[in-house]
């Protein structure tokens, strides 16, 4: 009798224990669905142009931009352009400059520069890198009327910025592209220099020689023409490109330290 209610009650106990276990809850986690981040829509015409020269994703797979501007016979200009943060440094003889993510820094023991670094760091790369770096964020496109140069005319766009977007976002540029392969060939600008009136000279750069870099389309040179009468009719300055690369590879941080 006593090893029988032993056995009762050892039945019981192992009962119980069986029943809290079948009792026990798993434990769940809650997956939080994060909504993707909806792609930039641009005009049909301004795709069609990031497309005609290589395309914007493929641009985007790019870490590091190099180029140097021909200054023959001065001392040629070594630019190189993080294409991610937008540090860059240009190597220009003895002197150099550039931009280390939060301030533009300029290191001349010679004494022999005499611009602004605080323009001019990233001012080529800009000239450099179109169209890709129109369709940067915080831009705003707007129709405007065909550039038309001796008898052919050149659909685009005005392109302005929202409020303090980059160092001057007075700014306004103006693209215009060919009907039929959609390569930009001319670009418009006015330039303010941050002041806060926007002006109304507008200056026009022709692009007219390209180049495949890798598998995107970049200019050899660009020409600012002469403007007479609202009429485009010669080119003023060239300035031309060479020992350009793209590269998905990027560079230290201290390549873009002040030196």
């Amino acid at each position: 009798m006593k090893y029988a209610l032993l056995l009762f009650v050892l039945s019981i106990t192992l009962a119980c224990n069986s029943k809290k276990e079948n009792n026990t809850q798993p434990e769940t986690t809650t997956e939080i669905e994060v909504p993707a981040e909806e792609p930039r829509s641009y005009p049909v015409a301004f795709e069609k142009i990031l497309e005609a020269h290589g395309g914007l994703d493929n641009w985007k797979s790019y870490k590091t931009l190099q180029f140097t501007i021909d200054k023959s016979p001065n001392t040629d200009e070594t630019h190189t352009i993080d294409l991610q943060t937008r540090k860059d440094h240009i190597q220009m003889g003895a002197a150099s400059m550039g931009f280390d993510g939060s301030q533009a820094w300029l290191t001349d023991p010679e004494e022999t520069y005499k611009g602004n670094p605080n323009f001019y760091h990233n001012l080529m790369f800009y000239f450099y890198a179109m169209p890709f770096v129109l369709a940067d964020e915080g831009i705003i496109y707007e129709p405007t009327n065909d550039l038309v140069v001796k008898d052919v005319a050149y659909p685009g766009f005005k392109i302005s910025f929202e409020a303090n977007v980059g160092t001057s976002s007075n700014d306004e540029y103006y693209i215009y592209y060919d009907s039929e392969t959609y390569n930009m060939r001319w670009l418009g600008y006015t330039a303010t220099f941050g002041a806060e009136e926007k002006s109304d000279a507008i200056n026009y750069i022709a692009y007219d020689n390209w180049t495949t870099v890798e598998d995107i389309l970049l200019p050899q040179s660009i020409s600012w023409y002469v403007v007479e009468d609202d009429l485009l009719t010669e080119p003023r300055n060239t300035v031309s490109f060479k020992n350009s690369s793209l590269s998905k590879e990027a560079k230290p941080d201290t390549f873009y330290s002040k030196k």
